[in-house]
C-alpha cells in the first residue's frame, strides 16, 4: 500500500476528496489488507476507503420535545435492561437559562458518513456492522473503554459515553438484548425512543440526512394543530 503522502497525491490527481468519495460510494472496503480485492479503488488513507453509509437515522423536532425523558429512559431499558439516564444513548439536554424553543435540545447519534468515533477507535471495536445495516456499532469483546471515540466525536455532548469501562452508543436498538420486539431492532425494526415518544418528536428514517450541521437532523414533525397551540410552524 502506498505511503499516505503518496496516496494524497494520487487522490488529488484523480480529483476526489474524502467527502467527494463518500458522497459517491456505498461500497465496503474497510482495513489495511484487502487492497489487492478493490484494484479499481481509490485509497483515501492508508487504513480506510470507505465506510457504507448506514441504512437507518433518527431525526428529531427539538422543538416539539416536551423534554419529559422518556425516550433516555427507553433506551436505557431495552439496552441495558434498568432505567437510567446516564446509560441512555439518546440525550434530552434542558437549559434554564433559555426560553422556548431553544431551551430543550435532542443530542442523538447521526450514524455520521464519515464516522469520526470508527476511524479513532485503536481496537478496532466501532465498525459498521453489515449484519444490521451498516449501523455504527461497538464490539463490546474488543472496546477497552479507552474514550477515544468519546474525545473524537465532533459533537457536544459525545454521542459516545462511558460506562464499566465500555462504550455505549446508539446502534437503532439493532442488538438490544431487552427488546420487547422478537423481530428486534435495527433499520428494520423498532427503536424504543421512537416507539416511546408521547408527542411524536423523534422520527426514524432510511434517507441519508444533510451532513452540515444540525439541519439534516432537525426537521418538523408537527402537524397544523400544534401551530394552533402555538408552537412554531417552521
Amino acid at each position: 500500500m502506498k505511503d499516505q503522502k503518496e496516496q494524497k497525491e494520487i487522490n488529488h490527481r484523480h480529483g476526489f476528496s474524502r467527502r467527494d468519495f463518500l458522497s459517491l460510494s456505498k461500497n465496503v472496503v474497510i482495513g489495511t489488507g484487502i487492497a489487492g480485492l478493490a484494484p479499481s479503488l481509490i485509497w483515501l488513507d492508508n487504513a480506510i476507503a470507505a465506510i457504507p453509509a448506514s441504512e437507518g437515522y433518527l431525526l428529531v423536532d427539538t422543538k416539539k420535545c416536551q423534554g419529559c425523558a422518556s425516550c433516555m429512559l427507553a433506551c436505557s431499558l431495552v439496552n441495558e435492561g434498568v432505567e437510567n439516564f446516564t446509560l441512555s444513548r439518546i440525550q434530552v439536554i434542558q437549559s434554564s437559562f433559555e426560553s422556548f424553543p431553544d431551551d430543550v435540545n435532542i443530542a442523538q447519534c447521526r450514524q455520521c458518513l464519515d464516522p469520526a468515533c470508527v476511524q479513532a477507535c485503536p481496537e478496532g471495536a466501532l465498525k459498521a456492522n453489515a449484519k444490521y445495516g451498516a449501523v455504527r456499532m461497538v464490539d463490546r469483546t474488543r472496546c477497552t473503554g479507552c474514550g477515544e471515540c468519546v474525545e473524537a466525536c465532533p459533537y457536544t455532548p459525545s454521542r459516545a459515553v462511558i460506562s464499566n469501562k465500555k462504550i455505549l452508543k446508539c446502534d437503532l436498538c439493532a442488538n438490544a438484548p431487552y427488546h420487547w420486539d422478537v423481530a428486534g431492532g435495527g433499520p428494520n425494526g423498532k427503536q424504543a425512543c421512537v416507539e416511546v415518544c408521547p408527542v411524536g418528536a423523534i422520527e426514524f428514517t432510511i434517507k441519508i440526512p444533510v451532513q452540515k450541521g444540525e439541519e439534516g437532523y432537525r426537521v418538523n414533525l408537527r402537524t397544523k394543530n400544534w401551530w394552533k397551540l402555538g408552537y412554531p410552524g417552521d
